[in-house]
């Protein structure tokens, strides 16, 4: 694969940081987002220049003229370059989104960290200092690796995660403010003003919940077709933990305890069977 320069969308601010030159073959990469080809899903994210949105390669949108996009290889790395968001394509229902399957081990390890929050009240050395390496050498895997900063990546996560809690969620938005990383309410509201160019509330008016529950949390899990939900149905039943797991009819149920609380998480899939089992 050949290397490419990453550019930034017209008309942003100048101070936005130029992204990282990136080992993505445009042309491969074009042809896949033509396709829809829903296996690059959560792999690869297209910045379009003229609009200032970043997109996943399935959007259903109107495919842009090659001229007109850069690719790169994570969400965050779109982001910081200055893309915002799609709200048609919703990049924070990508595949394997928080998912990095690379060669650094240091990467992977801080990854789980900021997925665990280190980064909501820390700061990137302090986040070094847990990995045992200088701040300086982790930014630098970083930008090797994913195309961003360390903290693009934390920011990243939590105005996906909160996103996706909007849309899939009956939730207050207080506490999706709380339960995705940020802050305050106030620190909440300003990003997704500065992002989206609206309240969170507004885009919750615009466009769901998608799902709910009168009793609990439905979330939607996303998954990058085809999928064999027989298959893994079949590995828990013959695996399942007396008392802790089980397999009924088409869906994977496990008991949880968190807080003092007890719960169950109760997983069936969102789409026809056929679907789920055949190919694209």
């Amino acid at each position: 694969m050949t290397a490419m320069n990453v550019q930034k969308p017209p008309d942003r601010d100048q101070g936005l940081r130029d992204a990282v030159a990136m080992t993505l073959d445009h042309d491969a990469c074009y042809r896949a987002i033509t396709a829809r080809d829903a296996r690059f899903d959560g792999r690869l994210f297209i910045g379009v220049k003229t609009t200032g949105i970043y997109c996943r390669p399935i959007c259903p949108a109107r495919t842009p003229l090659s001229r007109n996009i850069t690719f790169y290889s994570t969400a965050a790395a779109a982001q910081e370059a200055g893309f915002r968001p799609c709200l048609r394509c919703r990049p924070e229902t990508a595949p394997d989104l928080a998912a990095w399957r690379g060669t650094s081990n240091t990467v992977s390890r801080a990854l789980r960290l900021i997925e665990m929050g280190a980064l909501d009240d820390g700061d990137v050395d302090g986040l070094a200092m847990r990995l045992g390496v200088g701040e300086r050498h982790l930014r630098r895997l970083f930008k090797q690796h994913l195309g961003a900063a360390p903290i693009s990546v934390a920011q990243t996560r939590r105005v996906l995660l909160a996103k996706q809690l909007i849309h899939e969620t009956l939730l207050p938005m207080t506490e999706i403010a709380l339960a995705s990383g940020f802050g305050s309410v106030r620190r909440f509201n300003e990003t997704f003003a500065q992002l989206y160019g609206r309240a969170p509330g507004d885009l919750r008016r615009r466009g769901g919940p998608a799902v709910g529950a009168a009793h609990g949390i439905t979330v939607r899990l996303p998954y990058r077709a085809p999928y064999d939900w027989f298959g893994v149905l079949a590995f828990f039943r013959q695996r399942a933990i007396p008392g802790v797991e089980r397999v009924e009819a088409n869906r994977y149920l496990r008991t949880i305890h968190a807080d003092g609380q007890t719960g169950v998480i109760v997983c069936p899939p969102s789409a026809p069977m056929r679907q789920i089992e055949g190919s694209r």
